[in-house]
């Protein structure tokens, strides 16, 4: 499965990402409405976290706690190799996928008309793009960031350059007698 992954330490926080997200994911490719139409809303977020400016989205996790604990099934997976979606219509605003994300990328957001329960919210949280993805490109988030602080990779993949940035990082600091 693929996954975007993020690296910190190349983000600018210049949010293009959440600009292209918004757009990916508005009815219309203007600009200007799409900053002003409420329901275009980036499912990216830039958070500060230590001085580095942290990309943050759905990780669609293996055993994603958000799917197992909606009550309605508006959190789902097809298959183990798709990613977890949410379907706003099935949604009652309870919260249950916020607090269960341990990454904090699940978010309620206002809903034009309510929900079943009248809480007047509904989950937002990454898709991947699967609009995108079914034409052959890669999520917006990933194609619109100007220093590629954002990739879209394979996931063992992406878990080995972690790991080889780490025993890089520890090598230098042995060598520079830091250890």
């Amino acid at each position: 499965m693929k996954r975007i992954v993020a690296d910190p330490r190349k983000c600018l926080a210049c949010r293009g990402c959440e600009l292209a997200c918004a757009m990916a994911h508005a009815s219309t490719e203007d600009l200007a409405e799409v900053i002003a139409e409420k329901a275009a809303k980036p499912r990216i977020y830039i958070e500060s976290a230590g001085g580095l400016a942290v990309p943050l989205q759905c990780r669609h996790c293996d055993d994603a706690p958000c799917v197992r604990v909606c009550p309605t099934g508006a959190l789902s997976r097809q298959g183990p190799m798709e990613p977890v979606r949410a379907d706003q219509s099935k949604c009652i605003g309870c919260a249950f996928c916020v607090e269960a994300c341990p990454f904090g990328v699940v978010r309620l957001i206002s809903a034009a008309g309510g929900t079943v329960l009248g809480s007047g919210k509904v989950v937002l949280k990454c898709d991947l793009c699967e609009r995108r993805l079914a034409q052959g490109l890669a999520p917006a988030c990933v194609s619109a960031c100007p220093v590629s602080a954002l990739s879209f990779e394979d996931v063992d993949q992406g878990a080995k350059k972690a790991r080889v940035r780490t025993a890089m990082a520890a090598l230098a600091g042995f060598v520079d007698g830091r250890e």
